[in-house]
């Protein structure tokens, strides 16, 4: 495969609470299951399985701050800023993200109060308190003792920025134009690059991000979150409507690649991307 030129590490992307809106640090810690502080807390229901975007689009209103405990600072319009701290060990219960049934320690009536008054609804927050051993990663793409923490399901989400430039071309000549172009946050990637030509991420099996390396696990089949608007939490069409007629495999609607990474490592905006397989 020809080495793409000046490839580089555009934007890091961190969501310490799934959904909520998270930050783009300028440097990030790579941990065997993501990102370091990435989706290690999460909403769930009074039955407790995760809510999400996609049932509660006013959860990326929200955002959560890390803090350099581990803990988080929450904020969204109409509720005053709430410090939740990394909760004690006061045992696990389990929850259900997707398939997948999860051990995660309750953070507590003030966040549980906090999040269950702003969405209307009684949720509550948890936490994953041990990323390295709650959650394996998907078995039809893993290898043995791979862990993920709470996001869909692999430990980071790349994208790239000609692929997008190409999404929105192609969404501008179809029937919603008005609806383009999308910002990348759409698509909550864990790391963005650029300099490497529309699409070329498909051809990826091992990519190397300064100096971490990454096994490219699988394409990212996306869902109604990525039309929802990040800032507003509205919804429109796109860009499902258009993946779908460009880039549907089988039952997918194909953006960006999951990776496993193959160290641990850290990351800085700016760093070259090279493709190794």
């Amino acid at each position: 495969m020809s080495q793409p030129i000046h490839a580089v590490l555009h934007e890091i992307h961190v969501h310490p609470v799934k959904s909520l809106t998270g930050c783009a640090p300028g440097s990030a810690v790579v941990e065997p299951w993501g990102l370091a502080g990435d989706r290690r807390w999460m909403v769930v229901d009074e039955h407790g399985k995760a809510v999400t975007q996609r049932q509660q689009p006013r959860l990326t209103l929200a955002g959560a701050e890390p803090l350099p405990d581990g803990g988080i600072r929450l904020s969204a319009p109409g509720s005053a800023a709430l410090t939740v701290a990394v909760p004690g060990p006061v045992g696990t219960i389990g929850v259900q993200l997707f398939r997948d049934r999860v051990e995660v320690v309750p953070a507590g009536p003030a966040a549980d109060t906090w999040f269950s008054s702003y969405l209307g609804a009684p949720v509550r927050l948890v936490h994953l308190d041990d990323p390295a051993h709650r959650r394996p990663v998907d078995p039809r793409y893993a290898r043995p003792g791979e862990t993920v923490s709470l996001a869909d399901g692999y430990p980071l989400l790349l994208t790239t920025v000609s692929s997008l430039d190409a999404l929105n071309s192609l969404i501008a000549q179809g029937e919603l134009p008005e609806e383009s172009p999308l910002p990348m946050d759409r698509f909550r990637p864990s790391v963005v690059v650029s300099g490497v030509p529309p699409w070329a991420e498909d051809g990826w099996t091992r990519i190397a991000i300064g100096e971490v390396t990454f096994r490219v696990a699988k394409p990212s089949g996306r869902c109604v979150v990525t039309t929802t608007d990040q800032r507003t939490s509205e919804r429109g069409r796109e860009p499902l409507r258009t993946l779908a007629r460009h880039r549907r495999v089988d039952n997918d609607l194909l953006f960006g690649q999951n990776l496993v990474p193959e160290r641990t490592g850290v990351l800085h905006v700016g760093d070259p991307v090279h493709i190794l397989e």
